[in-house]
């Protein structure tokens, strides 16, 4: 005997309505990792997830994480919740081993001020003019770090060597070690420089060759808590209203709280990726089943 289900307009109804109230949480939108590395406040990779400050900056493909800005997109190597800071490469600067053609690494102003290179982060600009303004009216700007200078990276690295060879001249051509903000404000073209490379932890260099150097720009970050562990703790997931851009506690796929998820008064709306109106999707699912 086979036993056989009537899925009434009836029975119908009442899983839908299951469904509804089984929903589960928007936490769930919002992802908590790209790839292995975990995502969380104030950064999201979904609409809504995260602080609205850093809304649109990151992107998860299937297999990188990357920060992007008006320049490229950067792969993330780290986040480093604690000390508040993120790790990125650029693909397109040169290192130690390979040059790359000339290339310039912006960022908008919201990202300059909120998520701007550490103070540790230095910028080598290799193979520069004579007449670059970072060798004359401001070259003030110019450093040694840790007791290196940017002649060594001509003598111990590959790649850069070639620019003396080709010189012709007994010593190398002109560098400079300097912060983000003399490139945040000159391009290369200005700068009159060729190449450029960047290196982080800098203060932990003293005595380590060119070729131990850590390659990479480590951004910086500092947010203030708008009531984000209270709204973890209470089980909801940080996120903001993708309209006024407030901060939300994300507690459920159909309500969240300015608070927490403790009986904080719902505002009703949905956060995080996208979704249609669940009301709105049972009343035309009835419209469906009973005017058919």
């Amino acid at each position: 005997m086979t036993l056989q289900i009537i899925h009434s307009p009836l029975t119908l109804t009442i899983s839908i309505l299951i469904l509804l109230h089984t929903s589960p949480s928007i936490s769930a939108l919002c992802r908590h990792f790209c790839n292995n590395i975990p995502i969380n406040h104030p950064f999201g990779i979904d609409d809504g997830c995260g602080a609205a400050t850093f809304r649109h900056m990151l992107n998860c493909s299937a297999s990188d994480l990357f920060f992007l800005t008006p320049s490229g997109s950067y792969k993330i190597q780290t986040i480093d919740y604690k000390n508040q800071n993120v790790v990125v490469f650029d693909p397109s600067m040169s290192t130690c081993s390979i040059l790359q053609p000339h290339h310039d690494f912006t960022m908008t102003d919201i990202q300059s001020a909120t998520i701007p290179p550490s103070p540790d982060t230095v910028f080598a600009l290799m193979n520069c003019s004579i007449d670059s303004p970072v060798l004359n009216h401001y070259r003030s700007l110019c450093f040694n770090f840790s007791g290196h200078s940017c002649d060594e990276l001509y003598a111990a690295c590959t790649s850069f060597k070639l620019f003396h060879v080709l010189s012709n001249v007994t010593s190398p051509p002109p560098c400079c070690f300097t912060r983000y903000d003399t490139v945040r404000f000159m391009s290369m073209d200005i700068l009159d420089c060729s190449h450029y490379t960047s290196v982080y932890n800098v203060d932990g260099l003293a005595g380590v060759g060119p070729l131990d150097w850590m390659y990479g720009i480590k951004l910086s970050y500092d947010l203030p808590d708008l009531g984000c562990q209270r709204c973890v703790k209470s089980g909801g997931t940080c996120g903001f209203d993708v309209e006024t851009l407030g901060f939300t506690c994300i507690c459920s796929i159909t309500s969240n709280s300015t608070r927490d998820c403790g009986g904080s008064i719902n505002e009703g709306k949905s956060y995080g990726a996208p979704s249609p109106s669940l009301l709105g999707v049972f009343v035309l699912f009835l419209r469906v089943i009973f005017y058919l």
